[in-house]
C-alpha cells in the first residue's frame, strides 16, 4: 500500500469519519482541504443501487454543468466536407476523418471528447476497441453523433459532461475545480445529482442512491448525505 503524505494525513484528521455532511458543508470542507500546488479537480463518486450487468439497469446520460468543469476539453470531430469546416469554425480542436482514424489506430489519443456525424460512423466504428474502453466512442444517446456539430461543440464548451455507471455500480465525475467559489461547486453538484435522479432506471429496486463521496484530486473523501439530493 502506498504511504500517505503528511498533507493527506493532516487533512483526514479534519474529517469526522462517521459523519454524513450536508452538501454545502461537505463541499466547503473538500475545497478547504485541496492544498496541492495545482488546481485540483473536485470529484463526486456516487454508488447506485443498480446492477450494471443488466441492460435495463444501465445509467448513462449527459448534463450541462452551469459553471462548467474548469477544464478546456480537446474536441475531435469526425466529419466530411462542409461539416468539417463547420466543426473547425465552431471551435473543434481537430476535424476530419480518414487521417484521424489512421492516427488513432497508430496510438494517438490526445483529445477528450469525440463527436461524429452519422455518415462517418461506418468508418468510426472501426475504432470501437480503442475509443470504447476510454469512454470516447460517439453515441447518439449522448448527443455526440449528430449533424448539428456546432450545437454539440457549443454544449461541450459550456460544460456538458457525460456520466456512466461503472461495473461496480459507481458514477465518477469531476464537477469543478478547487479554485471555483463554493457556491458554484454546489450548484454544479446539485445539477449533476438532479440529472442522476432523473435517469433512474425503472428496473432499479430499493434504494437508488446508496452513498455519495466528494473529494479533491489529492484529498481524502468526505461522505455527503444523500437524502437532500436523492428525491
Amino acid at each position: 500500500m502506498a504511504k500517505k503524505g503528511k498533507r493527506f494525513v493532516d487533512a483526514v484528521k479534519l474529517i469526522e469519519a462517521d459523519k454524513f455532511y450536508d452538501v454545502k458543508e461537505g463541499i466547503a470542507l473538500v475545497k478547504d482541504l485541496a492544498k496541492a500546488k495545482f488546481d485540483e479537480t473536485i470529484e463526486a463518486h456516487v454508488r447506485l443501487g443498480v446492477d450494471p450487468r443488466h441492460a435495463d439497469q444501465q445509467v448513462r446520460a449527459t448534463v450541462v454543468l452551469p459553471h462548467g468543469t474548469g477544464k478546456n476539453k480537446r474536441i475531435l470531430v469526425f466529419a466530411k466536407g462542409d461539416k468539417e469546416k463547420e466543426a473547425l469554425e465552431a471551435g473543434a480542436d481537430y476535424a476530419g476523418l480518414d487521417d484521424f482514424v489512421t492516427k488513432i489506430q497508430g496510438g494517438w489519443v490526445d483529445f477528450d471528447v469525440v463527436v461524429a456525424t452519422p455518415d462517418t460512423m461506418a468508418v468510426v466504428g472501426k475504432l470501437g476497441k480503442i475509443l470504447g474502453p476510454r469512454g470516447l466512442m460517439p453515441n447518439p444517446k449522448t448527443g455526440t453523433v449528430t449533424m448539428d456539430v456546432k450545437k454539440a461543440i457549443d454544449e461541450i464548451k459550456a460544460g456538458k459532461i457525460e456520466f456512466r455507471v461503472d461495473k461496480g455500480g459507481i458514477l465518477h465525475i469531476g464537477f469543478g475545480k478547487a479554485s471555483f467559489d463554493a457556491e458554484k461547486l454546489e450548484e454544479n453538484f446539485r445539477t449533476f445529482m438532479s440529472a442522476v435522479v432523473k435517469v433512474k432506471p425503472s428496473a432499479a429496486k430499493g434504494q437508488y442512491i446508496k452513498s455519495i463521496t466528494v473529494k479533491s484530486t489529492m484529498g481524502p473523501g468526505v461522505k455527503v448525505g444523500s437524502s437532500e439530493v436523492s428525491k
